[in-house]
């Protein structure tokens, strides 16, 4: 969980609150579908492969919006009580204090869940009465349900590529959100991405950005993916610092990707063949 601003007001949501605008260039109508569905209060599902921009389009909507942003990273230790809360001790006895989903919901929040699959269904299920008509979190503990602000949106996000059955989100789930699929930008965008976000030059994005698209069809038959933008966008934050191209997509790219010899070898031998 991530507070990305602190903020001297009484609330406790401002520390919540973005510090910065950030920069984000749409791929498509992602922006647009999202405003609307936050106008109609729905919860939304962001599905993508890794490092495609989830987060930032989150990032970015919620400051477009003016809305505090709860961020939490899912994993599989995470219990209802990381998210809801719970009673703490002190000196002068017990107190509950708020989790950063009750938070969300009772100052009205984008409360933005990362990688959600990695979460327990137990802890997943804690959500459904804030995706539905019922717009309420139960806290058992306190024997209260608190009712969402007006302002208050539950986002989710995962990567179908990583799905097994385990791993799955239960179809009860699944349909308490509207679904904005995400995928990588087309070349031209993605090479602005990458220059913007690294420093590089436009002529070096584009030839990350082709080294991208080439292990993506690489990857195809072996790995889930081939490489994010954000691992793109790594190497050219290298290389404009001034590190070598081929060791720069080597510790960038190729290492990221895999530990499989034969793989790493041809991924290399791509490298080599674009920055000779």
């Amino acid at each position: 969980m991530t507070r990305p601003h602190a903020m001297d007001n009484a609330s406790p949501i401002d520390a919540w609150r973005l510090a910065h605008a950030p920069w984000y260039r749409p791929a498509s109508d992602e922006a647009e579908c999202f405003a609307a569905a936050y106008r109609a209060r729905l919860p939304i599902m962001l599905k993508g492969p890794t490092g495609c921009g989830k987060t930032r389009l989150v990032e970015h909507m919620a400051w477009t919006l003016g809305r505090p942003l709860v961020t939490i990273a899912c994993h599989e230790d995470m219990t209802a009580g990381d998210l809801v809360g719970r009673y703490l001790l002190d000196g002068n006895g017990t107190y509950w204090q708020d989790g950063p989903l009750t938070l969300a919901v009772r100052h009205g929040a984008i409360c933005y869940l990362d990688e959600v699959v990695e979460a327990r269904n137990d802890t997943t299920v804690a959500i459904h009465p804030l995706t539905d008509a019922r717009r309420f979190l139960p806290i058992d503990k306190r024997n209260e349900l608190v009712a969402a602000h007006p302002d208050f949106v539950l986002v989710v996000s995962f990567n179908p590529q990583y799905q097994h059955r385990s791993k799955d989100l239960k179809t009860s789930t699944r349909q308490r959100f509207v679904a904005l699929e995400m995928g990588w930008p087309d070349a031209r965008a993605e090479a602005e991405i990458v220059a913007h976000e690294s420093g590089a030059d436009a002529a070096l994005a584009r030839q990350l950005v082709e080294l991208g698209e080439r292990t993506r069809t690489l990857a195809a038959a072996t790995l889930q993916e081939g490489a994010s933008t954000r691992l793109l966008i790594y190497a050219a934050t290298l290389i404009a610092g001034g590190m070598d191209a081929r060791t720069a997509c080597r510790i960038a790219i190729v290492q990221p990707l895999s530990d499989d010899a034969d793989l790493c070898t041809a991924f290399t031998a791509v490298v080599d063949s674009m920055f000779a």
